[in-house]
């Protein structure tokens, strides 16, 4: 799979080792940054970009990292076409995917270690969009709320 990874300083450690893991099971990766530590950054800087690109399909999942994972979950959720959730257990990394059409998970850097973040990844990657009709009716109502 194709998938798209960004984060600040806060994920910075933690992306790294997702890269190494994702690239190793096979997964193609595109690293949209911090290519290096700065602690002054910035996550919209590097989330905006690839929650884009999985909005028009350069990427087919993404990964969203800061130090909490708040605020990379609401960066990537301004873009159209995005669906991102902070996730904090292996039930709502399958689940989100599932039922809700979850195409961006979002962690803390902070909050989620290494091991736990893999597992979260690898639900998240794994997991398929069920497309039953009562999912589909909340997502429209959903993406008819205005911004």
């Amino acid at each position: 799979m194709r998938v798209g990874i960004a984060t600040d300083h806060g994920g910075f450690g933690l992306k790294q080792e997702l890269v190494g893991l994702l690239r190793a099971a096979g997964h193609e990766v595109v690293d949209f940054g911090a290519s290096s530590l700065v602690p002054a950054d910035d996550y919209p800087d590097y989330v905006v970009p690839m929650a884009r690109a999985v909005a028009e399909g350069r990427v087919e999942r993404g990964i969203a990292i800061c130090g909490s994972g708040v605020g990379a979950s609401l960066a990537a959720n301004r873009i159209e076409g995005v669906r991102a959730a902070l996730i904090h257990d292996h039930f709502s990394a399958r689940q989100g995917v599932e039922d809700d059409h979850m195409n961006v998970i979002c962690m803390g850097g902070r909050t989620v270690g290494p091991s736990v973040a893999w597992d979260l990844v690898q639900t998240f990657l794994a997991a398929s969009y069920s497309g039953e009709e009562r999912h589909l009716r909340r997502l429209k109502k959903v993406a008819s709320i205005g911004r």
